[in-house]
């Protein structure tokens, strides 16, 4: 049935009066038309001014750079930089057949001398600590501290050993037996290898297949299609909350004890989401390929124990005492249990044990594959947003059991330093009186992150051989490449005309937002869009020019030779 059937106008009569308010609301805001347009030519929509001063001339300048945001309810366009750039980084790294990371080179003569002076410095300290030479112990902490500044100097990586001065904190030992309910794993020596086999069909083409995996945790409860629980009353949020906190040290495990079971450095890179019941699980690509058998005995047998004290219930009403400069419970006056007290009460069961779960997915994916950037872009699919906005909240079940977990996550102890302690009892490590009891300022605790207090997007070490820095500057070069320009400096001020390469010193601030040399936002959005869609252009351009052949060649190549024209 159509509009005129029902209300018996004519379309032309459902339009509102022109000049009412309805009219004037279907008219487009110029500021919204303005940020859409930034959006969708990707310019930052909150970029951050920093000022420029030449400090050889003293002259000024305002350089906007983008905010660098990686959630779209902050920058979107700034987002899907990010997610673009991780996804080029999955994909580089996915199917390697040549090892990313070279090994080092080997030490100079001048490295080595330093390092031989080190030990020599070394040895003299120990005999003048055996001898009670202190005036002569403190000449040599002297001279190793130069000599260490030296080496750092030389372009050595990392510290030849821990300062003389540097207090070390007793560590305690917990035993490493594993646990009794747990399968066995086998251990091998891990060779430094991290490309996967070369499969040879039987037509004789050779293939280096890798695979993406899927880990959950374990269930809590039945739930419903749309992840809230059955009964609530006894889905266990406490062991999903300590689970959720405590989920990056069980992927930490998970890939120490694979590298250890297949017997060479197996590489991932992949990301942390909440299923829709709120629990994590992660997404990884994997370099290589390994028998889906063996991920699922290794997963079966990971777990994770958290060595902190138990706690029950929130039974204290903690008080800070600034005479004793301890917490108190404000019932009987009586300091509360200190940190390392509470320790050497845990025994030998710990507080939690995490594990995963029994849903673990596995498939094999080849380098040609059509959905190759199918997959990674489902490993990326959530990066971008918060925890909490992976899935939409439509109903009231949804939200309450959002609610629920949330308050159960708002009391579970995070680290050591936590002040979720104190409402059990038990001082934190380290305590002091700017702590607020039971409300920890972590990133776990907050409404957003459900948990997911840490790094969401995990990546090896040795999958592409690059930070994102290094992707940055190949996206970078690989325009400049493009558009033919030059990788100079000669965007930089310079000290002097004959010498273009030389920059000028200068100094960078943050603008402030009352500056009276900062432009308002809506014109620096206007500037940068513009910049944009010459840049855009003159990519477009430059990629129509490299796609289109040169006509002088193919008049070359068309034109008859001597011969054939003879």
């Amino acid at each position: 049935m159509t509009v005129t059937a029902l209300t018996g106008l004519e379309p032309d009569e459902q339009r509102p009066r022109p000049g009412s308010r309805a009219a004037r609301r279907l008219i487009p805001l110029a500021a919204n038309v303005v940020k859409d347009m930034a959006a969708e030519y990707g310019v930052c929509l909150r970029p951050v001014g920093l000022r420029r001063t030449d400090l050889t001339t003293g002259k000024t300048e305002i350089i906007d750079v983008p905010c660098g945001a990686t959630r779209e309810d902050k920058c979107a366009p700034c987002a899907k930089r990010a997610r673009r750039l991780r996804k080029v980084q999955i994909r580089e790294g996915w199917h390697r057949a040549d090892e990313p990371a070279p090994p080092p080179e080997p030490a100079t003569e001048g490295q080595r001398a330093l390092i031989s002076l080190r030990a020599h410095l070394e040895h003299a300290r120990d005999e003048a600590v055996r001898a009670s030479q202190w005036d002569q112990v403190g000449e040599v902490d002297d001279a190793i501290r130069e000599v260490e500044e030296a080496i750092a100097a030389e372009g050595l990586r990392g510290s030849v050993a821990p300062a003389h001065d540097k207090p070390t904190e007793p560590k305690r030992q917990r035993s490493t037996k594993r646990r009794q309910d747990a399968p066995a794993l086998p251990r091998q020596k891990v060779d430094p290898r991290t490309v996967g086999r070369v499969y040879t069909a039987p037509d004789g083409t050779e293939y280096r297949p890798s695979m993406w995996l899927t880990v959950t945790l374990d269930s809590y409860g039945p739930v419903r299609p749309d992840g809230s629980p059955v009964d609530p009353t006894t889905y266990d949020y406490r062991r999903a909350a300590w689970d959720a906190i405590t989920f990056p040290r069980l992927l930490d495990r998970f890939w120490q004890n694979l590298r250890r079971c297949v017997g060479w450095n197996v590489q991932y890179a992949g990301c942390v989401e909440p299923q829709r019941r709120l629990a994590p699980h992660a997404h990884f690509a994997i370099r290589g390929t390994i028998p889906r058998t063996v991920l699922r005995e290794v997963a079966a047998a990971t777990y994770h124990q958290v060595w902190w004290p138990k706690v029950d219930e929130p039974n204290c009403r903690p008080l800070w005492n600034a005479d004793a400069e301890t917490w108190c419970d404000s019932a009987t006056g009586l300091p509360l249990t200190t940190w390392d007290e509470a320790l050497d009460a845990i025994g030998d069961e710990p507080a939690h044990v995490i594990r995963f779960g029994t849903q673990i997915r596995a498939e094999g994916v080849n380098a040609n594959d059509r959905n190759v950037d199918r997959t990674i872009g489902y490993i990326t699919k959530y990066i971008t947003k918060s925890a909490a906005d992976c899935h939409a909240v439509t109903t009231d079940r949804r939200r309450d059991h959002l609610e629920r977990f949330w308050r159960e996550l708002r009391v579970t102890p995070c680290s050591e330093r936590c002040a979720n302690w104190l409402p059990f009892g038990i001082q934190p490590k380290d305590a002091h009186a700017r702590l607020r009891p039971g409300n920890c300022k972590g990133r776990v605790h907050q409404r957003s992150t459900l948990g997911i207090g840490g790094r969401r997007i995990l990546v090896s070490r040795d999958w592409s051989g690059k930070t994102l820095a290094d992707h940055r500057y190949d996206a970078r070069a690989w325009v400049k490449a493009l558009l033919g320009v030059s990788e100079g400096v000669d965007q930089v001020p310079v000290v002097d005309d004959h010498q273009p390469g030389t920059p000028a010193p200068v100094a960078w601030e943050l603008a402030r937002p009352n500056d009276p040399d900062l432009p308002p936002m809506r014109h620096r959005l206007l500037r940068a869009l513009a910049q944009r869609i010459q840049w855009r252009n003159a990519l477009n351009a430059a990629k129509d020019r490299a796609i289109q052949p040169d006509p002088a060649t193919e008049m070359r190549g068309s034109a008859p030779s001597a011969a054939q024209a003879s």
